[in-house]
């Protein structure tokens, strides 16, 4: 599934779309714009849709290593050429290969990717033409980092924030206190009117959070 949001939600005039895949329904963004093509995690079958676009990328965002957000890493890594930002490595462990198994009993294997640009402890980035503020927001994984595009009102948030609701925190190394914390200190300050894409679920605002999130 693919989806091109509404300029009321981008408050830019360059292309951002969503596909949404896999088993867990999350979410990869597409943005494309003059100085070339940007990806926010890479979902299950992502690479086939960017196939079927006829798009190269430049750069892929890892927003945190679980396995579904990160499967068609390795891929795109290969096919693109791209360069592939994120915390840090990932392993079998962190990538929640091995709890999936004994939590419910799947097998589920992601190729090792690699990272060019680690991310642990860097505040800012640009790639592409785009500057990005980064937030390191753990709670729902230890590496999870928020990317904020302030030129363009939005917020990546990945699995920290979503629509009236927060990542999950019983995954190994967890911490629910922390990780609203982190919401409520680094993405719930930001102007009300901005845009927040998670990776899972619709979009949302700052705004929409603060006055509805049941968690925060």
């Amino acid at each position: 599934m693919s989806i091109v949001f509404p300029v009321s939600l981008q408050m830019t005039s360059d292309s951002l779309r969503v596909h949404t895949g896999g088993f867990t329904f999350t979410n990869g963004y597409l943005l494309s714009g003059t100085g070339g093509n940007i990806a926010v995690d890479a979902p299950e079958g992502f690479a086939d849709w960017l196939e079927r676009l006829g798009v190269k990328l430049e750069a892929l965002l890892l927003t945190h290593w679980h396995f579904d957000h990160v499967v068609d890493a390795a891929r795109l890594a290969r096919e693109h050429g791209c360069q592939i930002y994120a915390w840090g490595p990932s392993t079998p462990e962190t990538r929640l290969e091995l709890h999936l198994k004994q939590w419910a009993g799947i097998e589920y294997s992601v190729e090792n990717y690699p990272v060019d640009h680690c991310l642990q402890g860097v505040p800012a980035i640009s790639v592409a033409g785009r500057d990005f503020r980064l937030e390191h927001v753990p709670g729902h994984s230890p590496d999870s980092l928020v990317y904020i595009e302030a030129a363009a009102g939005r917020v990546f948030s990945g699995d920290t924030l979503m629509q009236e609701g927060i990542g999950r925190s019983d995954f190994p190394d967890g911490d629910g206190d922390l990780l609203v914390r982190g919401i409520r200190k680094k993405i719930l300050t930001l102007p009300e009117v901005w845009a927040v894409f998670s990776g899972h679920g619709r979009p949302t605002t700052v705004g929409s959070e603060l006055e509805s999130n049941p968690y925060l």
